[in-house]
């Protein structure tokens, strides 16, 4: 596959919290995104945006790179953990600091937490998602008591579970972010 042909795919850790898990969830998924050559992956660490408390703050060229960062991208993976029921203040700001940038690309979700695995904050990213006009996959990753899930090192003691779900999110992201990069390329969204 041509370099030109791989999928633009900007991983989006939104935890900003110190001592967060989000890391070494993310660390694992890029991990097992990289195993499929179709995708080139953007990581975006929102600990690492210097994020301002209010979206007029944000330098202007801070700014313009991470909006930048996600207009290039064909698609998008959410790294999410569930925070009171909720996903993180900082999420919510990286996704409100951009609009067109979202338009007519996949999103899909790598949510952990307690026992429900974040998927809480899921089913509320995926409400904002869709007024950002992204289209949001079906399945997600979600990894339930997260933190027992993982040894010393950062890798899962039983990956079989989490595994497949990756790689068949990423397979179906693949298919969105194909087929609607094309659909922009023939009619630009909106017109």
């Amino acid at each position: 596959m041509m370099s030109g042909d791989r999928i633009r795919t900007a991983v989006i850790v939104g935890s900003t919290r110190e001592g967060r898990f989000g890391d070494t969830v993310a660390r694992w998924f890029v991990g097992r995104a990289a195993l499929n050559e179709a995708i080139d992956i953007d990581l975006i660490d929102l600990a690492e945006a210097n994020l301002p408390a209010v979206i007029t703050d944000i330098p202007p060229t801070e700014a313009q790179v991470m909006t930048g960062r996600f207009a290039e991208a064909d698609a998008f993976v959410i790294v999410t953990p569930e925070y009171n029921h909720g996903y993180p203040a900082s999420l919510k700001f990286a996704l409100d600091s951009a609009r067109e940038e979202w338009m007519a690309k996949p999103v899909s979700f790598v949510s952990y937490g307690g026992i429900s695995g974040g998927l809480r904050s899921v089913e509320q990213l995926r409400q904002v998602c869709a007024e950002l006009h992204m289209v949001s996959i079906r399945d997600c990753v979600s990894l339930h008591n997260c933190h027992g899930m993982f040894d010393e090192t950062g890798a899962l003691s039983e990956p079989e579970g989490p595994n497949v779900a990756a790689k068949m999110m990423l397979d179906q992201l693949q298919w969105w972010a194909v087929a609607l990069r094309n659909a922009r390329a023939d009619r630009p969204y909106g017109s």
